[in-house]
């Protein structure tokens, strides 16, 4: 009995701790915040007078998730995700952005710092919003966002940079020769330089990891702001991974946070979604989970080796009932306080955070 009782206890520390990771080039272990997670929800009372509306809405009320991060000034900036209720097939989105001491509790400014205006980016911004931002800096210090402009009908990536994090400059589609295709999700290669994760140029370029679709794709650039998606021999998107029939990523990749280099290589941080027939059959189908890829840091176009199983998964209420069911989807990152502070989006409506140490 006293035997039985002592696993009891045990039982849920268990539970939350994670193995050590899979091969020995990947971040982590990361543990859940489980006690303080949900980090961020969504909230009413927060007003906003949009300017292409013409009117005060609750600009957070519906949901907020999909949160990119950095460090500045000995602080956690988080930008994030937030859908109002008017939007009628579903809500408009804004970014807004929350401040952390310690990386787990945010104090959010009252209004969103990036938003739909009436401005050249309106025609793809509106109504849908801009949505899933991703941050990393400059060599000189300016903050470059990806982010993706939703019209109701296509998404496309975009750019934007600023010195501050509150006052934002749209510098446009991230593809100018991609108008009428559908684009998202730009994951650009950096170094980590202390808590800064910054650009970095290989062979000459700044490279981007981008896409939801079965095929992660590639993009090259000379400033950060204009991308040119790169292309096989046939004139098509280079493939540079894909999704596989049985595991957790079998309908899909989508990238993280950001690529870094590393001593081993460069490292990327994805979003798997596993298909309803011919998936993991463990997973709900649908559900996104995290994994890991590892690319050749002098050829970005040639993949070393991935991580065979997810390391982070839908298991909290929270995670598995939302907007989306059965969703962790990872989008913010950085390295704080002697941890790597991972954010993500759980189940399409609230903020979650998992820690592992450096």
């Amino acid at each position: 009995m006293v035997k039985q009782l002592c696993l009891l206890f045990l039982l849920p520390s268990l539970l939350l701790a994670q193995p050590k990771p899979e091969k020995p080039w990947m971040l982590g272990p990361f543990k859940k915040e489980n006690a303080n997670n949900p980090i961020l929800s969504a909230k009413s009372g927060t007003t906003f007078y949009c300017p292409v509306r013409k009117e005060t809405i609750q600009w957070e009320q519906k949901d907020v998730y999909n949160p990119a991060a950095v460090v500045r000034n000995n602080k956690v900036y988080m930008i994030y995700r937030a859908e109002d209720t008017v939007r009628s097939v579903g809500g408009t989105s804004r970014l807004g952005l929350a401040v952390s001491t310690d990386g787990i509790h945010f104090n959010r400014m009252p209004r969103p710092v990036f938003y739909p205006d009436n401005d050249p980016m309106k025609i793809y911004e509106w109504e849908g919003g801009c949505e899933d931002p991703r941050v990393v800096e400059s060599p000189n210090g300016v903050y470059v966002l990806t982010y993706t402009a939703y019209d109701g009908d296509k998404a496309r990536l975009c750019v934007a940079t600023s010195r501050n994090l509150t006052d934002w400059h749209k510098q446009g589609l991230a593809f100018a020769d991609d108008r009428n295709s559908w684009s998202k999700s730009g994951a650009i290669v950096c170094k980590r330089i202390g808590s800064r994760l910054v650009a970095q140029k290989i062979n000459g370029k700044y490279w981007m990891y981008w896409g939801d679709q079965p095929q992660l794709r590639l993009a090259t650039s000379d400033n950060l702001l204009h991308w040119t998606p790169l292309e096989n021999n046939a004139g098509q998107p280079l493939v540079v991974a894909e999704s596989r029939k049985g595991k957790y990523d079998s309908r899909l990749l989508e990238p993280g946070p950001f690529a870094m280099l590393t001593s081993k290589g460069i490292l990327l941080i994805y979003n798997g979604m596993n298909a309803d027939q011919n998936g993991d059959d463990v997973l709900p189908k649908g559900a996104y989970t995290g994994g890991q890829l590892l690319f050749d840091a002098s050829d970005p176009t040639k993949l070393i080796d991935r991580s065979d199983t997810y390391f982070i998964k839908p298991d909290q209420p929270y995670e598995m009932e939302g907007q989306v069911n059965q969703v962790v989807f990872l989008e913010g990152m950085v390295p704080f306080k002697g941890r790597w502070f991972l954010y993500y989006g759980t189940a399409d409506s609230k903020i979650g955070v998992a820690v592992a140490n450096q």
